[in-house]
């Protein structure tokens, strides 16, 4: 790990430095953090034979103007200049933790999401339920020192993960296998074209029957309907007095 504010290859900044600048060695070694003997040394050549200097005006790390500052005050200080990307530390998720009163589950969820899910990796089973590959390929080969006791359980049921850690391992696991064994789909039998909006919505007509009109006249309907009417309203007195 570079020391704060240290300048990449100091040696090769150095013998650049030397060979290049007027700058005093106590202003080289403090710049990049060596011993003013030692650039001394590198001055006479008795150190850093064969390095090829390292120009930091070129790789951003020092400019012009704050060289010639120093090289003006004897008891100035380089100052390195501030990189233009700072690119972002990773932090490493550390392995899951699994409490002593539950690791003797272990072996139980690996069978069980070995046999539940055989398209789940190793990784993913690890970040599950904290194991390691030793122990996943013994359970899966049966050569577990303790295989002909175990019995499948549940990772979540024994609190050894989180049902929506399982389902994101399982739906990746998944979506992995299938691109992978991805079959194409045949297209269905369809007509060229659909069927105009007009046809559609036209009723359909029927054809005539043994001559046969379905069309009806209302007035003869309604006379019918009349005459009905009028057999519905008579009394049984009415035909008494007819005849």
């Amino acid at each position: 790990m570079s020391i704060p504010d240290t300048p990449l290859m100091p040696k090769a900044t150095a013998v650049w430095l030397v060979d290049n600048t007027a700058l005093s060695f106590e202003q080289i070694a403090a710049f990049c953090r060596l011993h003013p003997l030692e650039v001394g040394a590198i001055a006479d050549g008795d150190a850093a034979q064969g390095i090829k200097g390292a120009d930091p005006i070129q790789t951003g790390q020092l400019t012009r103007a704050e060289i010639e500052k120093g090289e003006a005050d004897a008891t100035y200080r380089l100052k390195l200049s501030k990189p233009k990307t700072i690119v972002p530390e990773l932090k490493r998720k550390p392995p899951r933790y699994t409490p002593t009163s539950k690791r003797q589950d272990r072996p139980n969820a690996i069978l069980w999401l070995v046999r539940q899910h055989p398209e789940l990796k190793d990784q993913a089973i690890i970040r599950l339920v904290g194991t390691t590959k030793t122990t996943i390929k013994a359970i899966r080969d049966r050569t577990h020192w303790n295989a002909a006791n175990l019995q499948p359980l549940d990772p979540v049921t024994l609190g050894l993960c989180s049902q929506i850690d399982l389902d994101r391992e399982v739906d990746a696991a998944a979506r992995e296998v299938g691109v992978v064994h991805q079959v194409p789909i045949q297209p269905l039998d369809q007509p060229d074209a659909l069927m105009p909006v007009e046809e559609s919505l036209e009723p359909e007509m029927e054809p005539d029957r043994g001559g046969r009109s379905d069309k009806f006249d209302p007035d003869a309907v309604f006379a019918g309907l009349e005459a009905w009417k009028k057999g519905k309203d008579r009394k049984p007195e009415d035909d008494l007095d007819e005849n």
